[in-house]
């Protein structure tokens, strides 16, 4: 099982809201010695806290504090843990507590500066609470603004990832009258260039992108809507033109579909809730959300700190065994085209 740690990518964990159940579900997910066999996980937080995720759910593992990434042991049954924070008093479960959004903002830094650093191959972030950051004084509306800012990157691409069903966005959390103003022919262009591009870098030699319509039956030809004749369509024939692999507008009750049945490598969707129901209703927990445009990929789970379970024992951690198997698969095709 100890697979020689040079022939193992590096993968940094953030724990995510010590209030939450984030730290619950890396504990669980990490039982599984299978995550050790390509990967070296690596947990960036608070030790105490993570040793009361161990106590919480009645895991055997033990934690092994380290100060930088190269002192981890990757051993199943043993987790490394570089201490971010160390905080005085744990912070109840299911709260809003500054405390806990300033130690789950820490967690990130860490991650960050390792990745900086070389040290790490992908990142993997557990949840946290919005309100708390807010709380503990950062001005951040969410993980992935966070992470673009801190990385110093001006544009970043959201993709989902749930079995073969790849879903890229193109706004994400604006209201929906606000995204639909940020569909333009540009901004629709730049998408599709953008996913096709990252398509490519993930190891897809020929993909073909679908882009999802706004519209019912994609505007019918003006008659629902005209975003598909003004907007939508001329983006895919400029694209096409340019030798883009992609189709569409696709009515997008059927485009997710299609697209898991193997048409279509990946679809644009055009706001948040269009890709997020398609792919939420396929699997609630397994759906992986990944950060592409960083100088590193970032993957987690689509989930929140599910505050009313939080501390109990019983949060489910297939979705961050899915996030982890998403990142050691992504951070492994990628790990040659990145600096060592």
């Amino acid at each position: 099982m100890n697979t020689a740690h040079q022939d193992r990518i590096r993968v940094g964990i953030s724990m995510g809201d010590p209030a939450g159940i984030g730290p619950e579900i890396i504990v669980k997910a990490l039982a599984d010695e299978g995550h050790y066999q390509d990967m070296v996980p690596i947990i960036y937080g608070d030790p105490a806290v993570i040793e009361r995720a161990v106590d919480i759910v009645g895991s055997p593992l033990k934690v092994h504090q380290i100060e930088r990434a190269a002192q981890a042991e990757g051993y199943p049954g043993t987790l490394d843990v570089v201490a971010t924070s160390q905080l005085a008093t744990l912070p109840l479960f299911g709260q809003v507590n500054p405390e806990a959004g300033d130690a789950a903002v820490k967690a990130i830094m860490g991650v960050i500066e390792a990745a900086k650093g070389s040290d790490l191959a992908v990142i993997n972030t557990a949840p946290i609470n919005k309100e708390a950051v807010r709380k503990a004084g950062y001005h951040y509306p969410g993980h992935t603004e966070m992470l673009a800012e801190l990385f110093g990157v001006n544009r970043v691409l959201t993709m989902f990832i749930v079995g073969n069903l790849r879903v890229f966005f193109l706004t994400r959390h604006h209201p929906l009258k606000v995204a639909i103003d940020l569909i333009t022919a540009q901004s629709v262009y730049q998408g599709m260039e953008q996913s096709v591009q990252y398509l490519r870098d993930l190891g897809f030699t020929d993909p073909t992108l679908a882009v999802a319509a706004l519209n019912p039956h994609a505007g019918e030809n003006g008659l629902i809507g005209t975003e598909e004749k003004e907007i939508l369509i001329p983006a895919v024939q400029k694209a096409q033109r340019d030798g883009l692999p992609v189709v569409g507008p696709i009515p997008a009750d059927a485009v997710f579909y299609q697209a898991r049945t193997g048409r279509y490598t990946g679809v644009l969707s055009l706001y948040h809730d269009q890709g997020h129901i398609a792919t939420k209703t396929l699997d609630f927990n397994g759906t992986v959300s990944v950060t592409l445009g960083l100088p590193i990929v970032r993957t987690s789970v689509d989930h929140g700190t599910a505050f009313d379970i939080a501390g109990q024992g019983i949060a489910d951690a297939h979705g961050q065994s899915e996030a982890l198997r998403v990142a050691n698969e992504l951070g492994r095709r990628l790990r040659a085209k990145r600096p060592r």
